[in-house]
């Protein structure tokens, strides 16, 4: 977006009215978003290393998730084993500490200082559009994971079929939205912040109701096999270089 809001401007949105129809929207909706948060997962490989890091543990991995919302994901992660924690600036941290009993910090990551190599996975689904330094988050996500860590994001994926036919009537193209990533723009941003990227899908071919059931599957395949989905899942690896690098500075 350009202009952008200043990062006041957001923090007070995400507390206003706005925030709390936000909390109201998350409520509604959470079992679906839940079920495409684990098929996304699924999709990046998440479960294979969730399988390694259980196995290789003598105690649970740690996750932070970060625009945890209302702690659907959390709480399900939590049931299988992880050491949990979440970040989240809207009213809907509140109501996961409350009804979940999650640790849900409620001020942006970079403002909690959390200590260098805290996480064995950081998660962040659907929020890296909404900042305004997404670089910046990035390098705080690299400090605070751990050697060979692993950040999977979700976001929306401008070079996907539906941002080329809709343009600027694209249902991503929202004033909410600061920065829209194509894969190739998340890749490098990523690698720049420190990470190698692992693997990269993308889903969502067309919208729900807008064609047939017949033709949405048969584009909904398509673009999870050609890399032209809507919505794209990124597993990046805290780099080898990166890591090497630091222990020679030490």
């Amino acid at each position: 977006m350009n202009p952008q809001p200043v990062k006041d401007e957001i923090l007070a949105r995400y507390g206003s009215k706005f925030g709390k129809d936000y909390l109201s929207y998350e409520i509604e909706n959470e079992n679906s978003f839940l079920r495409l948060q684990k098929l996304a997962l699924k999709d990046s490989g998440f479960y294979k290393t969730e399988k390694t890091l259980m196995l290789r543990k003598t105690q649970a991995p740690t996750v932070l998730d970060i625009g945890c919302a209302t702690g659907t994901l959390l709480a399900f992660l939590r049931d299988r084993g992880w050491d949990v924690k979440g970040v989240e600036i809207s009213p809907a941290a509140e109501y996961a500490r409350n009804a979940r009993q999650l640790d849900v910090q409620n001020i942006p990551l970079e403002e909690i200082a959390f200590s260098s190599g805290s996480f064995d996975i950081v998660l962040a689904s659907h929020l890296i559009e909404h900042l305004n330094d997404p670089f910046s988050f990035l390098k705080e996500a690299h400090r605070i994971l751990k050697d060979d860590g692993k950040i999977f994001i979700t976001t929306p994926n401008i070079n996907g079929l539906q941002a080329y036919i809709y343009g600027s009537g694209w249902r991503s193209a929202i004033f909410d939205h600061l920065y829209l990533f194509s894969a190739h723009t998340l890749k490098i941003t990523l690698k720049r912040a420190g990470f190698k990227v692992e693997k990269l899908s993308t889903w969502g071919g067309i919208a729900a109701g807008l064609a047939p059931v017949w033709i949405k599957k048969s584009a909904d395949f398509l673009a999870k096999r050609l890399g032209f989905g809507d919505v794209m899942i990124i597993r990046a690896r805290k780099s080898d270089k990166e890591i090497h690098r630091r222990k020679i500075v030490k």
